[in-house]
This record gives structure tokens, C-alpha cells and sequence, in this order.
């Protein structure tokens, strides 16, 4: 390669990495949580990125942010799209952490000087206009941007600090709330998008580390309609080596682990199962040994999801394996029931005692419903060996599993870990909210007496049954 050649091939290397620099946008290679969340855009109005830190929460909310402001949504984009220019919020905690990690996600950290304008989510060559706050160095007030309909959008910046009222009064098409808001900004910022125009909306990124909050609870346990939360945990992503994720889960004190890590709220003495995932998480078991004992258990729901998890039991260890788990909402027997089938048609099932239920229409008990689509259930309602079907009883009983490793759950089954994480009490009370894989898993623990082998040949428990042959 002569001299001539060499330069040329500088150059190009040089173009590309300033392209690279100036259009981060371009080169956006989101994970499949943030895909996920991104996505839900087009059907939700009100979404939650639940994350621990340094997890890409708030990149993720600029990266979104940008797509609406300039109208250069990705190929892969499946979510909400704004064809003509937009007016947004960004907000975040106060102006400094405004100016350190929303404004520098979005437009690059430009109290440094005019080379870092566009060395954020949004291209240099989008950016109209900055107009920068009085009174508040490197702090923006709001930006134009070109979008893809040949007319401007406008992005303002906003601190929680200000207050409600420097909420009120406008009317928006989308915000963007960094970390948690205070309940009276969050409702006030939420009502900016309420004109009844189609496609408004707001969307959250945060860490819970303030526990269970009014607008954490909302999302976490009592969603409506309107709402969607995505929970992306260390394990989602892949910016950390497997060393890496283990080295930063144990740098965090034990008390504040699993909402840095994981994104999940701070639950204090007020989680039922205190007990690091890591202590019941095991390889996925693709073949289960033959002399390993089965038994499933049940959940019914509709409003809340039916769920149904299977059980491997090594007798000899006196250790439980988690090894599946189903959950879905507003499904009737018949069409839940085939997932849990192909579990193995012989595996007794073990259902609580709301089973006893008579359904208005058929006249049928549920429990007999779900016999009657196919799966194999239990003689009566599950209880403990010496009697009752006290909560208490079979909670501690799980708990004590978990601590002296008894109880272990197959790594994939991350809807079961979600609700292991945020299962807790409030007065002393157990919240009855998001926790049907848990009671499944309950229901079938409490039956283990009737775990079976599964072989070649079928066989069948032989009882008198309340459901008829």
C-alpha cells in the first residue's frame, strides 16, 4: 500500500469513526428487554423500565426519546410512531442530574465544548437549536430537531426539583421521566398527556430504591389497563462477563442487592423470601432422572393469571426442583391445560382449595374442569401432611427450603424469580398481588406425599374422587 493509498484508508477510518461519534442513533443495538419495552409503545400509555444501574435503563429512554424527535425509527421498530414533528419532556431527579445523564444521552456533553453537540442519541446534523437555561450553566432549557416530516420537534428538560406546578399548563405528546418521580409530578406529567390526541404517552426508566412507592406499586403490583412494566436484571444483559455480573451483585449490600442489580423495589424486613437468587438457581435439567418424583401445582386465576408449575423430587436428598412453570391470564381450563399436558399426562396435580368452586355456567367444579382437560388432578385440595392449608405454614415451609438448599429453580424461569423477588408483607400482612407461581409452587410442595416416577408405562393414582372417572 503506498502513501497516497494509506491516507486515503486514514481518512476513511477517520469518516467512520466520526459518522459513529456524531449518529449514535444509528448504531443503537438494543437488548431484547429494551426491545421489548420499546415496543410496548404502541399499545400502552403509561410504561416502566424497571432496571438496576448501569444496565442501560437511560440510554434506552434516549434512544426512544430520539426516535420520536426526529422520526428515524429503526427497521426493527415495532412501537408507537410519530409521522409528524412532536413536542416531549425529559425529567429527572434535579438540574444537575439532568445535565449529567439525560441531556448528555441526549444531545453528548456539551459544557465541554461544541465537538460533543450530537455525541449523544440524537445526530449532529438533527440538532436546529439549543437554548440554554438562565441561571443554570450547561443546563438546557429545550432543543429543536429536525424531524422527518421537514418541520421541528421540541425537546424540554425539566427537574422534579422544580416542582408540581412547572408541570401544569402545556400539552405534550410523549415525556420521558428518568428515575423516579414524586407521585404529584408523575400525575401531573401524566395529565400534560391526556388531550385525548392519539398516540400521547409517558414512559419511566428508574432503579425502585425507594421501596414500595405509590408509582412503584402502581406498576409492580396493581397495573391497569394502561400501564406496562418491563423488569430488565443484570442477567439481561450482555456488557458484563458472567464474572462481571457476579463480582457487581456482590459489591451491593445485601439489603439494597436486588434493586440495584435486579431493579426490583427495596423491600426491607418486608420481603417473605430474603433469601439471593443465586442460593436456589440451578442449570437447566434437560433430562430429569427416572427415580426422581413428580408432582405439579396449580394456581386457578382470570382475572390474575392461572399458573402451573411441575416438580422434580429427589427423595434421597430431600430436594425440590422447580423444573417448569406456565402462567397466563383469562384463559379457560381447556385452553390452558395442553401446555401442562405435555408436562406428562401422568403427573399429579396438586390445586388449592378455591377448586371446589362451581362454575355458574356447566354446573362443573373447576378443579373437575381441569380433569376433564386432561391433567391429573389430586383426589382434594392441597394440605399440609398433618392437617390444614394454612398459608403460613407452607410459606415457612418454602423459606427453609430456600436457606438450607433444599428448594433450587431452573435458571430460565425468570417469571418465577420476578415474583419471588417482589413477594412481601405490608402491615405483617402477605400481599396477595403477583404471586401465582409461588402459590402453585406451594400447593404442589404441600402434596409432595403424592409425587410419583414417571416411566414409559402410565399409571394412575387410585382414589376416591369427588370429580367422577
Amino acid at each position: 500500500m503506498n502513501r497516497a493509498e494509506s491516507l486515503e484508508l486514514l481518512q476513511l477510518l477517520e469518516e467512520k469513526a466520526r459518522r459513529k461519534r456524531y449518529n449514535k442513533l444509528l448504531h443503537y443495538k438494543p437488548y431484547a428487554k429494551q426491545i421489548e419495552f420499546h415496543n410496548l409503545s404502541s399499545k400502552y400509555k403509561q410504561r416502566c423500565l424497571g432496571a438496576g444501574n448501569q444496565l442501560g435503563k437511560s440510554l434506552c429512554g434516549s434512544m426512544e426519546a430520539a426516535y420520536h424527535a426526529t422520526g428515524l425509527y429503526p427497521s426493527w421498530w415495532q412501537g408507537a410512531v410519530f409521522e409528524k414533528s412532536n413536542v416531549g419532556w425529559v425529567s429527572g431527579v434535579t438540574n444537575d442530574t439532568v445535565r449529567k445523564t439525560t441531556q448528555k444521552l441526549l444531545v453528548g456533553r456539551i459544557e465541554a465544548g461544541d465537538s460533543e453537540l450530537g455525541t449523544g442519541s440524537l445526530p449532529r446534523h438533527t440538532i436546529q437549536n439549543v437554548k440554554k437555561s438562565v441561571g443554570n450553566p450547561g443546563l438546557l432549557d429545550y432543543i429543536t430537531v429536525a424531524h422527518t416530516s421537514g418541520r421541528s420537534s421540541l425537546i424540554y428538560f425539566m427537574s422534579y426539583a422544580m416542582g408540581r406546578e412547572k408541570f401544569q399548563g402545556d400539552t405534550i405528546d410523549w415525556a420521558w421521566e428518568d428515575e423516579e418521580p414524586p407521585q404529584d409530578v408523575h400525575v401531573e406529567t401524566l395529565t400534560r398527556t391526556n388531550a385525548g390526541q392519539k398516540g400521547q404517552f409517558l414512559f419511566m426508566t428508574f432503579t425502585p430504591l425507594s421501596g414500595m412507592t405509590q408509582v412503584v406499586r402502581e406498576f409492580y403490583e396493581e397495573p391497569s389497563k394502561d400501564q406496562a412494566l418491563v423488569k430488565m436484571t443484570i442477567r439481561d444483559v450482555d456488557h458484563y462477563t458472567e464474572e462481571e455480573k457476579e463480582s457487581i451483585i456482590l459489591s451491593y449490600p445485601a439489603y439494597i442487592r436486588e434493586a440495584r442489580a435486579n431493579g426490583i423495589p427495596v423491600l426491607g424486613s418486608g420481603s417473605i423470601f430474603p433469601v439471593d437468587d443465586n442460593l436456589i438457581m440451578e442449570k437447566h435439567i434437560e433430562d430429569i432422572p427416572s427415580h426422581w418424583l413428580r408432582i405439579n401445582g396449580i394456581d386457578f386465576g382470570w382475572d390474575h393469571p392461572t399458573a402451573a408449575v411441575s416438580l422434580a423430587y429427589d427423595a434421597d436428598t430431600d430436594v425440590v426442583h422447580v423444573v417448569r412453570a406456565h402462567r397466563v391470564r383469562e384463559v379457560t381450563p381447556v385452553q390452558f391445560s395442553p401446555v401442562i399436558v405435555k408436562w406428562g399426562s401422568d403427573i399429579p396435580v396438586s390445586w388449592p382449595h378455591d377448586g371446589f368452586q362451581h362454575d355458574k355456567g356447566s354446573g362443573m367444579q373447576l378443579a373437575g374442569q381441569y380433569k376433564e382437560a386432561g391433567l391429573n388432578m389430586l383426589h382434594a385440595n392441597a394440605t399440609h401432611e398433618e392437617g390444614g392449608n394454612g398459608v403460613e405454614a407452607g410459606l415457612f415451609d418454602m423459606l427453609q427450603r430456600m436457606q438450607d438448599g433444599r428448594l433450587k429453580v431452573d435458571e430460565t424461569l425468570s417469571d418465577w424469580f420476578d415474583e419471588k423477588r417482589l413477594y412481601h408483607r405490608k402491615d405483617g400482612k402477605v400481599v396477595k398481588m403477583n404471586d401465582d407461581l409461588l402459590c402453585a409452587t406451594r400447593y404442589a410442595i404441600m402434596m409432595l406425599r403424592y409425587a410419583k416416577p414417571i416411566t414409559n408405562q402410565s399409571f394412575k393414582i387410585e382414589f376416591s374422587s369427588p370429580f367422577g372417572r
